[in-house]
């Protein structure tokens, strides 16, 4: 986990692509440059555009993944990883668990 977290916070986090690849390393268990290279495929950009802000910001746009300054019509919080745990094809536990509550029968 700490070292999942050094090389996030290393790629600036969620103002780029450090986010995403740190979920790659923990659910899949993959190495920082297979990381890389799965979200640079998936987000249909060069591996060297993951620590472009510039680039990133317009991704996130694209892909209405959250971004640092949360626009008024912007997803953030846990609509923001569901769609990163789709994106990815990933599994993250509180989305399933927010997601489980939402077809779960009131009492």
């Amino acid at each position: 986990m700490s070292t999942a977290h050094i090389m996030a916070s290393g790629m600036c986090g969620i103002r780029t692509a450090g986010d995403l690849v740190a979920w790659m390393q923990l659910t899949r268990h993959m190495k920082i440059n297979d990381a890389k290279q799965y979200v640079a495929g998936k987000l249909g950009i060069d591996v060297m555009d993951l620590c472009n802000e510039d680039v990133m910001q317009e991704v996130r746009k694209k892909f209405d993944i959250g971004n640092i300054c949360a626009a008024a019509d912007g997803v953030k919080g846990i609509t923001a990883k569901s769609r990163i745990a789709e994106l990815l094809d990933i599994s993250i536990h509180s989305v399933d668990v927010f997601k489980s509550k939402l077809t779960a029968p009131l009492h």
